[in-house]
Protein backbone atom coordinates (compact mmCIF):
# COMPACT_ATOMS: atom_id res chain seq x y z
CA UNK A 1 0.00 0.00 0.00
CA UNK A 2 2.81 1.71 0.83
CA UNK A 3 4.41 1.88 -2.84
CA UNK A 4 1.92 2.80 -4.17
CA UNK A 5 0.91 5.86 -2.17
CA UNK A 6 4.70 7.05 -2.99
CA UNK A 7 3.91 6.17 -6.63
CA UNK A 8 0.88 8.52 -6.52
CA UNK A 9 2.64 11.06 -5.24
CA UNK A 10 5.90 10.86 -7.65
CA UNK A 11 2.87 10.59 -10.69
CA UNK A 12 1.60 13.66 -9.00
CA UNK A 13 4.76 15.79 -8.95
CA UNK A 14 6.18 14.34 -12.51
CA UNK A 15 2.72 16.21 -13.70
CA UNK A 16 3.15 18.92 -11.76
CA UNK A 17 6.45 19.43 -12.66
CA UNK A 18 5.33 18.89 -16.63
CA UNK A 19 2.56 22.06 -16.35
CA UNK A 20 5.57 24.39 -15.39
CA UNK A 21 6.49 26.11 -18.53
CA UNK A 22 8.97 28.94 -19.17
CA UNK A 23 8.62 31.11 -22.15
CA UNK A 24 12.26 31.55 -23.43
CA UNK A 25 13.63 35.33 -24.26
CA UNK A 26 11.74 36.26 -28.42
CA UNK A 27 9.53 33.73 -27.94
CA UNK A 28 5.52 33.34 -27.82
CA UNK A 29 3.70 30.11 -26.72
CA UNK A 30 0.35 29.38 -28.19
CA UNK A 31 -2.23 27.64 -25.64
CA UNK A 32 -5.14 25.78 -26.49
CA UNK A 33 -7.85 24.59 -24.03
CA UNK A 34 -10.00 21.75 -24.89
CA UNK A 35 -8.87 22.45 -28.82
CA UNK A 36 -9.76 26.08 -28.36
CA UNK A 37 -7.63 28.85 -28.40
CA UNK A 38 -6.75 29.91 -24.51
CA UNK A 39 -4.19 33.01 -25.16
CA UNK A 40 -0.58 33.35 -25.94
CA UNK A 41 2.15 33.32 -23.20
CA UNK A 42 5.08 35.77 -23.30
CA UNK A 43 8.30 35.50 -21.90
CA UNK A 44 8.52 34.26 -18.01
CA UNK A 45 7.20 31.14 -15.80
CA UNK A 46 3.41 29.83 -16.85
CA UNK A 47 1.42 26.87 -15.39
CA UNK A 48 -1.28 25.21 -17.53
CA UNK A 49 -4.10 23.27 -15.97
CA UNK A 50 -3.41 19.58 -16.60
CA UNK A 51 -4.83 17.35 -18.85
CA UNK A 52 -6.86 20.50 -20.38
CA UNK A 53 -4.39 22.81 -21.80
CA UNK A 54 -1.60 22.15 -24.35
CA UNK A 55 0.67 24.46 -26.33
CA UNK A 56 -0.28 24.34 -30.00
CA UNK A 57 2.24 26.12 -31.08
CA UNK A 58 5.65 27.47 -30.51
CA UNK A 59 6.46 30.78 -32.33
CA UNK A 60 9.64 32.64 -33.28
CA UNK A 61 9.88 36.50 -32.73
CA UNK A 62 12.73 36.85 -34.35
CA UNK A 63 13.53 38.37 -37.72
CA UNK A 64 13.71 35.42 -40.08
CA UNK A 65 15.17 35.50 -43.46
CA UNK A 66 13.42 33.11 -46.16
CA UNK A 67 15.72 32.25 -49.19
CA UNK A 68 13.53 31.27 -52.07
CA UNK A 69 14.65 29.06 -55.13
CA UNK A 70 14.82 31.24 -58.56
CA UNK A 71 11.79 31.82 -60.26
CA UNK A 72 11.11 32.25 -64.01
CA UNK A 73 9.21 35.27 -65.01
CA UNK A 74 8.82 36.97 -68.26
CA UNK A 75 9.00 40.60 -68.85
CA UNK A 76 7.57 43.09 -71.37
CA UNK A 77 9.42 42.51 -74.55
CA UNK A 78 9.17 38.57 -73.77
CA UNK A 79 12.31 37.69 -72.34
CA UNK A 80 12.71 35.21 -70.25
CA UNK A 81 14.74 34.85 -67.02
CA UNK A 82 14.84 33.69 -63.67
CA UNK A 83 15.00 36.04 -60.23
CA UNK A 84 15.45 34.43 -56.77
CA UNK A 85 14.38 36.70 -53.89
CA UNK A 86 15.56 36.96 -50.25
CA UNK A 87 12.49 37.84 -47.78
CA UNK A 88 13.33 39.35 -44.30
CA UNK A 89 10.62 39.03 -42.02
CA UNK A 90 9.18 39.03 -38.79
CA UNK A 91 6.10 37.42 -36.60
CA UNK A 92 4.00 40.03 -34.66
CA UNK A 93 0.80 38.08 -34.01
CA UNK A 94 1.69 34.25 -32.82
CA UNK A 95 -2.08 33.78 -32.83
CA UNK A 96 -2.88 34.86 -36.47
CA UNK A 97 0.58 33.27 -37.60
CA UNK A 98 -1.11 29.78 -35.77
CA UNK A 99 -4.37 30.14 -37.63
CA UNK A 100 -4.73 32.38 -40.57
CA UNK A 101 -2.60 30.13 -43.10
CA UNK A 102 -2.61 26.50 -42.88
CA UNK A 103 1.35 26.61 -44.45
CA UNK A 104 2.98 30.28 -43.42
CA UNK A 105 6.25 29.58 -45.45
CA UNK A 106 4.78 28.01 -48.94
CA UNK A 107 2.10 30.76 -48.83
CA UNK A 108 5.01 33.39 -48.27
CA UNK A 109 7.25 31.97 -51.25
CA UNK A 110 4.09 31.56 -53.65
CA UNK A 111 2.69 35.23 -52.92
CA UNK A 112 6.50 36.02 -53.36
CA UNK A 113 6.51 34.41 -57.11
CA UNK A 114 3.01 35.75 -58.31
CA UNK A 115 4.12 39.34 -57.05
CA UNK A 116 7.71 38.90 -58.62
CA UNK A 117 5.74 37.79 -62.18
CA UNK A 118 3.02 40.81 -61.97
CA UNK A 119 5.80 43.72 -61.36
CA UNK A 120 8.55 42.43 -64.14
CA UNK A 121 5.34 41.58 -66.10
CA UNK A 122 5.43 46.03 -66.65
CA UNK A 123 8.98 45.99 -67.01
CA UNK A 124 11.48 45.84 -70.35
CA UNK A 125 14.45 43.60 -69.99
CA UNK A 126 16.75 46.98 -69.52
CA UNK A 127 14.33 48.28 -67.09
CA UNK A 128 14.38 45.22 -64.97
CA UNK A 129 18.00 45.08 -64.95
CA UNK A 130 18.39 48.50 -63.51
CA UNK A 131 15.43 48.97 -61.36
CA UNK A 132 16.24 46.53 -58.51
CA UNK A 133 15.47 49.22 -55.82
CA UNK A 134 11.91 49.75 -57.47
CA UNK A 135 10.97 46.59 -57.89
CA UNK A 136 12.15 45.79 -54.23
CA UNK A 137 9.91 48.51 -53.02
CA UNK A 138 6.65 47.56 -55.00
CA UNK A 139 7.56 43.66 -53.40
CA UNK A 140 7.67 44.47 -49.77
CA UNK A 141 4.73 47.02 -50.05
CA UNK A 142 2.47 44.23 -51.96
CA UNK A 143 3.96 41.08 -49.55
CA UNK A 144 3.37 43.40 -45.97
CA UNK A 145 -0.14 44.07 -47.38
CA UNK A 146 -1.00 40.58 -48.28
CA UNK A 147 0.62 38.97 -44.74
CA UNK A 148 -0.60 41.34 -42.40
CA UNK A 149 -3.87 39.02 -41.89
CA UNK A 150 -1.25 35.92 -41.07
CA UNK A 151 0.33 38.12 -38.59
CA UNK A 152 3.49 38.57 -40.24
CA UNK A 153 5.16 41.82 -40.93
CA UNK A 154 7.52 41.82 -44.21
CA UNK A 155 10.54 44.05 -43.22
CA UNK A 156 12.72 43.74 -46.71
CA UNK A 157 12.64 41.96 -49.92
CA UNK A 158 15.97 41.74 -52.30
CA UNK A 159 16.65 40.14 -55.35
CA UNK A 160 19.23 38.19 -55.17
CA UNK A 161 20.16 37.10 -58.72
CA UNK A 162 18.60 37.98 -62.71
CA UNK A 163 19.54 35.10 -64.48
CA UNK A 164 18.94 36.50 -67.87
CA UNK A 165 18.86 33.79 -70.93
CA UNK A 166 22.51 32.79 -72.17
CA UNK A 167 22.21 34.71 -75.23
CA UNK A 168 21.09 37.49 -73.61
CA UNK A 169 24.15 37.41 -71.18
CA UNK A 170 26.10 36.98 -74.70
CA UNK A 171 24.70 40.16 -75.96
CA UNK A 172 25.16 41.99 -72.72
CA UNK A 173 29.29 41.09 -72.43
CA UNK A 174 29.32 42.28 -76.28
CA UNK A 175 27.99 45.06 -75.34
CA UNK A 176 29.74 45.89 -72.30
CA UNK A 177 32.99 45.27 -74.41
CA UNK A 178 32.26 47.61 -76.85
CA UNK A 179 31.87 50.34 -74.74
CA UNK A 180 34.64 49.72 -73.16
CA UNK A 181 36.74 50.14 -76.06
CA UNK A 182 34.95 53.02 -76.79
CA UNK A 183 35.76 54.59 -73.55
CA UNK A 184 39.53 53.81 -74.34
CA UNK A 185 39.58 55.06 -77.40
CA UNK A 186 38.06 58.06 -76.39
CA UNK A 187 40.35 58.72 -73.21
CA UNK A 188 43.02 57.31 -75.31
CA UNK A 189 42.40 60.49 -77.55
CA UNK A 190 41.85 62.78 -75.02
CA UNK A 191 45.32 61.94 -73.28
CA UNK A 192 46.84 62.23 -77.10
CA UNK A 193 45.04 65.78 -77.46
CA UNK A 194 46.17 67.22 -73.69
CA UNK A 195 49.87 65.71 -74.65
CA UNK A 196 49.51 67.98 -78.27
CA UNK A 197 48.58 70.89 -76.05
CA UNK A 198 50.93 70.91 -73.70
CA UNK A 199 54.10 70.15 -76.43
CA UNK A 200 52.52 73.00 -78.41
CA UNK A 201 52.63 75.25 -74.88
CA UNK A 202 56.02 74.87 -74.57
CA UNK A 203 57.28 75.51 -77.90
CA UNK A 204 55.48 78.68 -77.24
CA UNK A 205 56.91 79.38 -74.35
CA UNK A 206 60.34 78.39 -75.93
CA UNK A 207 59.57 80.86 -78.50
CA UNK A 208 58.89 83.79 -76.65
CA UNK A 209 61.97 83.30 -74.09
CA UNK A 210 64.28 82.65 -76.96
CA UNK A 211 62.62 86.46 -78.76
CA UNK A 212 63.08 87.99 -75.13
CA UNK A 213 66.83 86.73 -74.99
CA UNK A 214 67.69 87.86 -78.25
CA UNK A 215 65.94 91.09 -78.29
CA UNK A 216 68.23 91.12 -74.38
CA UNK A 217 71.20 90.13 -76.72
CA UNK A 218 70.49 92.78 -79.33
CA UNK A 219 70.25 95.32 -76.75
CA UNK A 220 73.56 94.81 -75.11
CA UNK A 221 75.09 94.43 -78.00
CA UNK A 222 74.15 97.90 -79.19
CA UNK A 223 74.72 99.38 -75.89
CA UNK A 224 78.55 97.86 -76.47
CA UNK A 225 78.43 99.66 -79.97
CA UNK A 226 77.16 103.03 -78.48
CA UNK A 227 79.56 102.89 -75.78
CA UNK A 228 82.63 101.73 -77.84
CA UNK A 229 81.62 104.84 -80.40
CA UNK A 230 81.38 106.84 -76.94
CA UNK A 231 84.72 105.48 -76.27
CA UNK A 232 86.19 106.12 -79.98
CA UNK A 233 84.48 109.70 -80.42
CA UNK A 234 86.01 110.62 -76.53
CA UNK A 235 89.10 109.53 -78.12
CA UNK A 236 89.63 110.90 -80.69
CA UNK A 237 88.36 114.35 -79.19
CA UNK A 238 91.59 114.11 -76.96
CA UNK A 239 93.89 113.35 -79.70
CA UNK A 240 92.68 116.58 -81.34
CA UNK A 241 93.09 118.36 -78.46
CA UNK A 242 95.92 117.01 -77.47
CA UNK A 243 97.05 118.43 -81.09
CA UNK A 244 96.18 121.34 -81.04
CA UNK A 245 97.71 121.72 -77.32
CA UNK A 246 100.91 121.21 -78.71
CA UNK A 247 100.69 123.43 -81.56
CA UNK A 248 99.78 126.07 -79.49
CA UNK A 249 102.39 125.20 -77.17
CA UNK A 250 104.64 125.03 -80.77
CA UNK A 251 103.74 128.85 -81.47
CA UNK A 252 104.55 130.11 -77.97
CA UNK A 253 107.92 128.84 -78.26
CA UNK A 254 108.27 130.07 -81.01
CA UNK A 255 107.14 133.27 -80.09
CA UNK A 256 109.65 132.95 -76.96
CA UNK A 257 112.30 132.57 -79.75
CA UNK A 258 111.49 135.53 -81.57
CA UNK A 259 110.03 133.83 -84.36
CA UNK A 260 109.01 136.35 -87.02
CA UNK A 261 105.48 136.68 -89.21
CA UNK A 262 106.79 134.73 -91.92
CA UNK A 263 107.45 131.46 -89.79
CA UNK A 264 104.16 132.02 -87.89
CA UNK A 265 102.09 131.94 -90.80
CA UNK A 266 104.08 128.95 -91.74
CA UNK A 267 103.24 127.04 -89.02
CA UNK A 268 99.82 127.82 -88.99
CA UNK A 269 99.32 126.64 -92.36
CA UNK A 270 100.87 123.12 -91.02
CA UNK A 271 98.49 123.25 -87.97
CA UNK A 272 95.70 123.15 -91.02
CA UNK A 273 97.30 121.12 -92.77
CA UNK A 274 97.20 118.51 -89.59
CA UNK A 275 94.02 118.93 -88.64
CA UNK A 276 92.32 118.44 -92.09
CA UNK A 277 94.65 115.39 -91.55
CA UNK A 278 91.63 113.57 -89.33
CA UNK A 279 88.05 112.43 -90.93
CA UNK A 280 86.89 116.22 -91.87
CA UNK A 281 86.51 115.86 -95.65
CA UNK A 282 87.01 119.99 -95.71
CA UNK A 283 88.38 122.86 -94.48
CA UNK A 284 87.68 126.78 -95.07
CA UNK A 285 90.60 129.31 -95.93
CA UNK A 286 90.56 132.94 -95.18
CA UNK A 287 90.33 134.40 -98.43
CA UNK A 288 93.85 136.32 -97.91
CA UNK A 289 97.12 135.65 -96.60
CA UNK A 290 96.21 139.08 -94.51
CA UNK A 291 93.51 136.74 -92.96
CA UNK A 292 95.69 134.06 -92.21
CA UNK A 293 97.98 136.38 -90.45
CA UNK A 294 95.29 137.18 -87.99
CA UNK A 295 94.56 133.85 -87.86
CA UNK A 296 97.70 132.91 -86.56
CA UNK A 297 97.55 136.26 -84.29
CA UNK A 298 94.70 134.92 -82.71
CA UNK A 299 96.55 131.65 -82.22
CA UNK A 300 99.92 133.37 -80.15
CA UNK A 301 96.75 135.30 -78.38
CA UNK A 302 95.69 131.39 -77.47
CA UNK A 303 99.19 130.86 -76.63
CA UNK A 304 100.15 133.80 -74.49
CA UNK A 305 97.09 132.97 -72.27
Amino acid sequence: MEWIIIALIVLLLVILISCIKIVPQAQAYVVERLGAYQGTWSVGLHIKVPFLDRVARKVNLKEQVADFPPQPVITKDNVTMRIDTVVFYQITDPRLFTYGVENPMMAIENLTATTLRNIIGELELDQTLTSRETINTKMRAALDIATDPWGIKVNRVELKNIIPPAEIQNAMERQMKAERERREAVTRAEGEKKANILVAEGEKESAILRAEAEKQSAILRAEAEKEKMIREAEGEAEAILKVQQANADGIRMLKEAGADEAVLKIKSLEAFEKAADGKATKILLPADLQGVASFATTFREIADK
